[in-house]
């Protein structure tokens, strides 16, 4: 075995080369770009319709949802990924195929939005008319559009990741590639401020959001390609793990559905996985806003905030994936993780009496450190409750979990900060409101997480994939 290699244990397969660390620090370029790409949208995006368009930031919420409102498309795609390889392969070609889409429909729904500008103005402010309607209609489509590409790519991607890894390495593999996440969180956060004007006005706004969103996407397609290309040909697992791999025939939908709910544990990780995501994105579509209006920093500071989020969660990934996950445990991780993001989202509430951007920012470091923990520890376990003969699906199942938790978090953070203006005498109560909710639903996780048991999962799906096959023999 070559110093390359990542780890000294013995592969599985000896025609199969252990996956090394240059190249798994190479798949993390792709969620880097994921990263960079959720910067311009909940980053910039909504801060500009929300106070630079004055939208109501329930709608902008609702817009921005979208992509994770389709995310059922997961399971399928993850099927369809486990089933019909495209061009030969089974994850690569849907990766590529998918970032080539979203990255041009992030472009496109700048252009509606902006269009969408244009009618409200000349409405005199955010009015109901025939053109507001149309314009938002469109941008909704563009951004379903972009949220199906996300699926395809992110749910072969994943999938890719169990191909490549096996139970021994895997915290340290999503360790690595969860850290490159938050690099791509620190560098789209940098270039946005640096592409963005200090002061936005009418007349330069426009022009810097069109260049932000042409550079960057094209930048993410390009790390999309760069990541995984000749990864899955070199070290994929997959075709000696799986008793179905030859018989692809036999893997639709249906049966992979059986697989899939032959546990209850898969409904308990699902509803921890929901309840965990909701309430660590509540603050997404809020934050900037947020900075703006109780801390007063103008859009180009506002952005940097993801950097300090960044730099928390990437200390967070690299400890936890190497040193606390692997002695603690997976599921005590999760539970150490759950209670400081809960304590955090409190804290980064309370920073709002202090009106002090130093505050915000410290707690945005401790609120990403605590995600690093729980992030790291969860997609662990996440991947030991993956059936090998059905991985995509799997993988498109915790997907959906996630994605749907998402987008109910940036619709509920919206409509709960809405909700908080009107009831609340000030708008730091209305903030802090958000963040109470996601603390106390933080706590709520806790209870799923102490029911979920990897041994009885495994057990279940071995039977159930023996069930299957026996039934293609009958």
């Amino acid at each position: 075995m070559g110093s390359g290699e990542m780890f000294d244990a013995e592969a599985k397969s000896p025609a199969v080369p252990k996956v090394n660390l240059l190249t798994v620090f190479r798949l993390g370029l792709f969620q880097m770009g994921l990263s960079m790409m959720s910067i311009l949208t909940l980053g910039v995006l909504n801060r500009v319709m929300i106070q630079e368009i004055a939208i109501p930031a329930t709608l902008v919420a609702l817009v921005l949802a979208l992509p994770a409102f389709v995310s059922p498309s997961r399971i399928w795609f993850g099927q369809i990924s486990d089933a019909k390889p495209l061009w030969g392969y089974h994850r690569t070609v849907y990766v590529w195929v998918g970032a080539a889409i979203f990255t041009i429909a992030a472009f496109l729904a700048v252009q509606v939005m902006w269009q969408l500008n244009n009618a409200a103005s000349s409405a005199g402010g955010w009015v109901w008319t025939t053109q507001t309607i149309g314009w938002t209609a469109l941008l909704s489509l563009v951004f379903a559009v972009y949220g199906l590409a996300l699926c395809a790519s992110g749910t072969a991607f994943a999938a890719l990741l169990v191909d490549v890894s096996e139970e021994d390495n895997r915290s340290k593999v999503v360790g690595i590639v969860w850290s490159m996440l938050m690099v791509g969180i620190i560098v789209g956060g940098i270039l946005a401020s640096k592409l963005l004007p200090p002061e936005a006005t009418a007349a330069n706004l426009q022009s810097a959001v069109n260049r932000l969103f042409v550079i960057v996407p094209a930048l993410v397609f390009g790390f999309a390609i760069a990541a995984t290309i000749g990864v899955e040909k070199k070290y994929s697992l997959y075709s000696t793990r799986s008793t179905l791999v030859n018989r692809e025939d036999s893997i639709t939908l249906g049966k992979a559905w059986e697989i899939l709910t032959a546990s209850r544990q898969t409904g308990l990780f699902f509803t921890f996985l929901m309840v965990m995501t909701l309430c660590l994105f509540m603050q997404d579509p809020v934050l900037e806003p947020y900075a703006g209006q109780v801390f007063k920093m103008p859009l180009a500071e506002s952005t940097k905030l993801n950097v300090f989020y960044g730099i928390g969660l990437l200390i967070a990934y690299s400890v936890a994936g190497f040193f606390v996950v692997p002695r603690l445990g997976k599921r005590k991780s999760a539970r150490l993780g759950c209670m400081l993001v809960a304590f955090c989202a409190a804290l980064l509430g309370l920073s709002g009496f202090t009106a002090n951007p130093a505050f915000l920012k410290l707690g945005l470091v401790l609120f990403g450190l605590a995600t690093g923990f729980l992030t790291t520890a969860a997609v662990s376990l996440m991947l030991d409750l993956t059936a090998a003969e059905a991985a995509g699906t799997f993988i498109g199942a915790w997907g959906l979990a996630q994605a749907m938790s998402r987008g109910v978090a940036v619709v509920l953070g919206g409509a709960v900060l809405d909700v908080g203006r009107r009831l609340l005498p000030n708008l730091v109560l209305a903030y802090g409101l958000v963040f109470a909710l996601e603390a106390v639903g933080m706590v709520l996780s806790i209870w799923f997480l102490n029911r979920v048991n990897v041994t009885e999962f495994q057990t279940n799906t071995k039977q159930a994939i023996a069930s299957v096959l026996e039934s293609d023999l009958d």
